[in-house]
């Protein structure tokens, strides 16, 4: 299969690609492979290319799904931290991306990103992890910390009633200190709601456009907001007010990372066909087509923090508690969805992705009226 041109060596191009590339036919039969499947797959582009990819890769694997999906739906379609496993490949999680070739109604493009472990556990888990050990820490502390808390206050207020000004002085320091404490721990209480999320059709842009004004009649009223949104987007199933308060929070964040006062941040929401993700250690996949990206030009953040960037009491603010993310990740995951942060100086940008709105979800609302 030649990939030439008059002045571009394509196969060159492919072959530079850190990404495995293959193209397959109707049967499954390899017809072309870059340089990264050939070390992927220990086996020279000859060998590869007079087999069927299912002598690598086992029949049931959900590859073989996007194939026919990208065949059948004539779209470019992907799943992100999955397994790929097999005896000449051994265990590796990747993402796949499979996408009809130019005008050929059969011909089909793979291409698959290998990623760690740590970096699938970082991008999928996070959240999960974090909103899991807040919510431990916040019914310990509620018990631990809040009651002797309570009667170091009435003891302090007891000590007044009889002390000098001096005293007195003391004692109020006294109070106005686990009076803070105490308010500390309030914040932290509200990872340990176990309540059920309760949930409704909700229009993304309508929460967007509600922080928005929020943000640029107060925090952000110098901050320039750029908006690309997808008005054919469907509602997202969820908690309004907690949507609100997820948005808020990360534009706030940007806000103050902006370095110039007459800074940019960019609000952005899209649907991404095809795109899901794999519950670890389950079969289950979770589809989360619907993303909304908040973009920032500041500095960005320290490689050493990225990866905890959603655990609890990490923060990059002299003054920050550390709570904000995490309680942003807690809240979608209770939605069901994940959320990313991609950061480089000059641009950082997280990436919310949510499900939406199903038909059975709709009828159950329905009934519910």
């Amino acid at each position: 299969m030649s990939l030439k041109t008059q002045d571009i060596d394509l196969e060159a191009i492919l072959g530079s690609i850190s990404s495995i590339v293959i193209v397959i036919d109707e049967t499954n039969q390899i017809r072309f492979v870059n340089a990264a499947a050939e070390n992927f797959f220990a086996a020279s582009s000859q060998y590869l290319q007079s087999k069927n990819l299912s002598a690598f890769i086992p029949l049931d694997h959900p590859l073989f799904g996007l194939v026919e999906q990208s065949r059948r739906e004539r779209l470019n379609v992907s799943e992100y931290g999955i397994t790929l496993d097999s005896p000449r490949t051994g265990q590796n999680y990747v993402n796949i991306q499979a996408s009809r070739l130019g005008s050929s109604k059969t011909d089909v493009v793979l291409s698959i990103t290998l990623r760690s472990f740590a970096d699938k556990i970082s991008r999928q888990l996070t959240h999960r992890g974090a909103a899991r050990s807040v919510t431990a820490l916040a019914g310990m502390l509620a018990h631990e910390v809040k009651n002797p808390l309570s009667g170091i206050r009435g003891a302090a207020q007891l000590v007044e009633q009889n002390a000098t000004p001096e005293d007195q002085e003391l004692t109020r320091l006294i109070c106005t200190e686990t009076d803070r404490i105490c308010a500390i721990v309030d914040r932290l209480e509200v990872f340990s709601d176990q309540r059920p999320l309760e949930r409704e059709p909700v229009n993304i842009h309508r929460v967007l456009e509600h922080v928005r004004k929020i943000a640029t009649s107060g925090f952000g009223r110098k901050i320039r907001f750029t908006e690309n949104y997808d008005p054919s987007l469907p509602p997202v199933y969820g908690n309004r007010d907690q949507l609100i308060q997820v948005f808020l929070n990360l534009i706030k964040n940007a806000v103050e990372a902006n370095p110039k006062a007459d800074g940019e941040i960019v609000l952005s929401t899209s649907y991404q066909h095809g795109v899901s993700f794999v519950v670890p250690g389950t079969n289950e996949r979770i589809h989360l087509p619907l993303m909304v990206s908040i973009k920032d030009h500041g500095e960005g953040i320290s490689e050493d923090i990225r990866s905890h960037l959603f655990e609890p009491f990490v923060t990059t603010k002299k003054s920050g508690s550390g709570l904000g993310l995490a309680l942003v990740a807690k809240i979608i995951n209770d939605h069901g969805g994940v959320i990313e942060c991609d950061s480089q100086p000059s641009r950082t940008i997280f990436k919310v992705m949510l499900p939406v709105i199903t038909d059975k979800q709709s009828i159950d609302l329905a009934e519910m009226a």
